[in-house]
This record gives structure tokens, C-alpha cells and sequence, in this order.
């Protein structure tokens, strides 16, 4: 039964309807009647059942957003691992190998021992009130790895299950602050000038929110991109401004066509609002140079684009890079050419999730604010308190992902061995993958600078174009699907993260141990272009 304050009368959910639909002026709340009997207690009587929530009346922006690491081809993969669980000769292969998403510990990439040591004893502080020669003794903890959880416990105050504040905790922010000033060659950070977040997403998720207005707010973004920036332009219903990375120069960018890009979006009524910046790139790998980022701040100054720049894959940097970070090169052209670059605003974003530390799941990482107004910095404030803190082990790995063991700690041997065994694992499975992808015909592949990834063109036969389009796929996500269900290898098609009309890519991922699935899918490939050679 329905209750209406006007007249005070009981209603019957029939007669309820009816009235909505007169009061409003629609007739939809009367079509959606149902004609069904309902048998119960008298009090129910005349009472009908509404309909389920359907798509129509979900946010019509949600419906848009996709995400393509976590798109067809993955849950493909998701059905084909339970298949497996259920009988494990079921298919061609006896495991699904996950290329498709960065999640190192997913792939067997361990934790940093300090890493963990710290965490544990934040997570159990009454191990600390046992004697500090007990636990060492044990061979369980370091007593660098003791002292640091102790200062991180009078840091966050009380509990890491407590709330802490929506910043972030002071302490660890000016951890962070000493991190990139050192960094940056003492280009000074301030801690106040630092939010923590839940990973990088949650800052690029800020930072959308608050900047885009609508349709006619633009946001450039760079084609390959990351498909979190495309979905959070869908769920702010604003406008993409693909501009598009040179593949044959490295995946280089051209400032002549991001600012014809900026120039058409002005002349089309919309405001070019944002620039985001992948650096080193996902799913490229590529490593931008000063002259680069230069150009880029230029533009930038010119026409008052703010500028995002992600650069949490600022440790995956292979022999042959350097990476500069956006925050040092805008502070060297502040100072070589006063007054032009003063009003540039940059947010620089990190996170635990990559590099070695691979906590994924920890959900860490921190934003840095450069040239933003304290008008608008209160409005991220607010919209950070919205979600009441981030997560606060998640900032305690912030810290030690910034400030980890230095020489002479008794943690530092051990931590710079098994820095030194992700990074060159990491390495030698990226020159190994790349090395076979341009030994193979129909692909083409360039060397990765950094990052996780690997994005090679996919020259395919002109039969397997068109078996895709008789499935009703496109033909990198058709070379993609039939690379899993031949090999267990999951893969991203290229077309969910863009690119040039009329090429075809994919994303893997260079994480999985070994190279025994490099070589499968090097046999796979072979195969496919035996089957579907013109």
C-alpha cells in the first residue's frame, strides 16, 4: 500500500500508479501495471508487484563507459579458468595466462620482504610490545623494518584501522614531499601540496569530476591510452580529444597536431579543458623526452590546459631511458623563461601498484599538485572527504615505496636483491617478447623504454579480416580470441585503448614468469597465419 500525505487515504499500488501518472502527466507509470493476481492476506489485497530496475532507467553514462583490460576477452578467460578448475584436461592448455592487466603478484611477482615486514607489524601492533631482540632473533624482522613501523604507527596517530585525515596522513606526505625533491634534483616539494589516494585511478577520478563540465568540456588524451581516462570521460558525459602517438617514431608525440587538436575543439564550441600525459606509456612503453614534455607545457600555457600527468610506471625504466618527471621540466621552464610558464597547472600521480612494489590490492599512491589555485584545491579537499580517507596501509606502502632502505640499514642488502631480480626479470622477458614479435611475419613491434607493456601492430591476412567480420569482431579482438583459446594467453585488443584507422594491435603485458608462453604463442602465430594465409 501506498501512503500520500494529500488527502490521508491508503491506496492501492494500482491506484497509486494511476495518480503518478495523472499528477505528472505521463503515461508510462500506467503502462507499467501488471496484471497479475496476487494470492495472500487480506491486507495485501489489490496490491500488484512493480518491475525490476531495468537498463532504460540505469545512468545512461555507465551504460557507455568500457573498460577493455577487464572487457570480452578477459571474462572469456575468466569462463575458460573455471572450465579448467572443473576438469583440467578440458582444454588445450592447463593454465590461463593473465597478459592482459599489470597485477605483478597475481603473477607470482613476490612482495618486497621490508615491504611486508613493516605491514605486518602495523597491522599487529602488540608484536612491537614484545623485546625488539626477541623479534630480530626470530629472523622474522629487521630491526630498520621495526623502527620504521613504529615511526609510521606515531605518524598515523592511533590505528591503520582508524580513519585517517582525507589528505593523507601528514607524515607520510612529507615523506613523499623529501621522495620528489630529492628526485627532481632538489626542485622542492611541499607536503601540502600532496594528496594520498587509493592507487592513481581514484585521483584521476577526482580530478575528471571536478574538471569536467559536460559535453563541451574537452580532454586530450593520447592515442594509445589508457581505456580509464575514456570511461571516466564517458561517466562526466565530456568530450575525448584523441591526439594520436607516432608508432614509427618510438610512439613519439607531435606537438603540430595536438595543437590543431586544441585548435578544432575551440572552433567546434569546445573547451579543451585537460591534458593527460602517460609517462612512461601504457600500453606503449614508451619514455617521453624533455623536448617532449616541453612542447607539451607550451601548448599548455597557451591556451591554460590543465595537465595530468601518470607517471606511475616511473621505475619500470629499461638500459637505454631516462625518465624526467613533468613536475622538474615545468620548474626548469618556469625558471628559463619567466612569467610565460607561471600559470601552468600540473597533477602528477604515482602509485604502489607498479614499478617492483606491485601491491595492486593495496590500492596506495599519491597526487601531487603544481600551480592550482587554493579555490580549487579545496574543492578536491572536498571531494577527497566525500570518500572519508584513503586506505591507510595503502599510505603506509606510499611511504616505503618512497623511502626504502638506504645503505647501511639492515634491510638494504636484501631489498636492493630483490629490486635488482624483479627489474631484470622484467627486462629480460620485454627484449625476449619483443625480440620475437619482429622475428614473426605479420607483426610489428616496438622497443619498450618502460612500463609493463608491449603494443605491436598486427599486420593480419586479408582471410582473417574477414572471418572477423563474419563473427562480428573486430579482427584484433578475433586474433585475441583465438590466441586464448589455442594458448590460455589473455591479451587486450588494441582497439580498446585506440588507434590509427585501418591498423590492428594488442596489449600484453611482459609479467608472467618464464618464457615457456612467449614460445607458445610464438607457435600459435605461426599456425594462424599458416590457416589464414591468402
Amino acid at each position: 500500500m501506498v501512503l500520500f500525505t494529500r488527502p490521508r487515504t491508503l491506496v492501492s499500488s494500482r491506484k497509486a500508479l494511476y495518480l503518478i501518472s495523472q499528477r505528472y502527466k505521463s503515461s508510462k507509470a500506467e503502462a507499467h501495471l501488471h496484471h497479475i493476481h496476487f494470492k495472500g492476506p487480506k491486507e495485501l489485497d489489490g496490491i500488484y508487484p512493480a518491475e525490476k530496475l531495468g537498463l532504460n532507467e540505469v545512468n545512461e553514462h555507465v551504460l557507455k563507459a568500457k573498460y577493455a583490460v577487464r572487457g570480452a576477452i578477459p571474462m572469456l578467460a575468466a569462463e575458460l579458468n573455471a572450465k579448467l578448475k572443473k576438469d583440467p584436461r578440458s582444454l588445450p592448455f592447463d593454465n590461463i595466462v593473465s597478459a592482459n592487466i599489470g597485477n605483478p603478484q597475481h603473477l607470482k611477482q613476490k612482495p618486497l620482504t621490508f615491504y611486508r615486514q613493516v605491514l605486518s607489524l602495523l597491522q599487529y601492533p602488540g608484536l612491537l610490545e614484545e623485546n625488539e631482540k626477541v623479534l630480530i632473533d626470530s629472523k622474522l624482522y629487521q630491526r630498520d623494518a621495526i623502527t620504521r613501523a613504529k615511526k609510521l604507527l606515531n605518524d598515523i596517530g592511533s590505528s591503520v584501522g582508524a580513519y585517517s585525515s582525507s589528505q593523507g596522513i601528514q607524515g607520510i606526505r612529507e615523506t613523499v614531499a623529501q621522495f620528489i625533491t630529492e628526485r627532481d634534483g632538489g626542485e622542492k616539494a611541499y607536503a601540502d601540496d600532496i594528496f594520498l589516494t587509493a592507487g592513481a585511478s581514484s585521483a584521476v577520478s577526482y580530478l575528471l569530476s571536478i574538471l569536467c563540465k559536460g559535453p563541451k568540456t574537452g580532454v586530450l588524451i593520447p592515442i594509445p591510452q589508457y581505456p580509464l581516462y575514456t570511461a571516466s570521460l564517458a561517466l562526466n558525459n565530456s568530450h575525448p580529444l584523441p591526439y594520436y602517438l607516432d608508432e614509427k617514431s618510438g610512439w613519439s608525440t607531435n606537438p603540430m597536431e595536438i595543437e590543431e587538436v586544441v585548435s578544432n575543439a575551440i572552433q567546434e564550441n569546445i573547451k579543451p579543458s585537460v591534458l593527460v600525459v602517460i609517462n612512461p606509456g601504457n600500453p606503449t612503453g614508451a619514455v617521453l623526452s624533455v623536448e617532449d614534455i616541453s612542447q607539451i607545457f607550451t601548448i599548455a600555457a597557451k591556451y591554460g590546459i590543465v595537465v595530468i600527468a601518470d607517471e606511475v610506471y616511473q621505475e619500470n625504466i629499461f638500459d637505454g631511458a631516462e625518465f624526467h618527471s613533468m613536475k622538474k621540466v615545468l620548474r626548469q621552464l618556469q625558471k628559463n623563461h619567466p612569467g610565460v610558464f607561471d600559470n601552468v597547472q600540473l597533477a602528477s600521480l604515482h602509485s604502489t601498484s607498479k614499478g617492483v612494489s606491485g601491491e595492486c590490492g593495496q590500492r596506495g599512491g599519491y597526487m601531487e599538485l603544481t600551480g592550482f589555485s587554493n579555490e580549487v584545491r579545496q574543492v578536491i579537499l572536498k571531494l577527497a572527504s566525500i570518500s572519508l580517507c584513503p586506505v591507510v596501509t595503502g599510505q603506509a606502502l606510499v611511504d616505503l615505496m618512497v623511502s626504502p632502505p638506504k645503505p647501511g640499514d639492515e634491510s638494504y642488502e636484501l631489498d636492493q636483491q630483490e629490486r635488482k631480480s624483479i627489474h631484470e626479470a622484467l627486462a629480460q622477458r620485454a627484449g625476449k617478447l619483443h625480440k620475437t614479435f619482429n622475428s614473426l611475419e605479420g607483426i610489428e613491434c616496438q622497443k619498450p623504454e618502460g612500463a609493463m607493456y608491449l603494443f605491436p601492430k598486427l599486420l593480419l591476412p586479408f582471410k582473417a579480416v574477414q572471418a572477423a567480420e563474419h563473427e562480428g569482431m573486430s579482427p584484433d579482438e578475433f586474433y585475441c580470441r583465438k590466441l586464448l583459446e589455442a594458448t590460455g594467453i589473455c591479451t587486450v585488443p588494441g582497439s580498446g585503448f585506440g588507434q590509427e584507422p585501418g591498423t590492428y594491435h594488442l596489449r600484453t603485458t611482459f609479467l608472467a614468469p618464464g618464457t615457456e608462453w612467449i614460445e607458445k604463442w610464438e607457435n600459435f602465430h605461426r599456425a594462424f597465419y599458416e590457416e589464414y594465409r591468402q
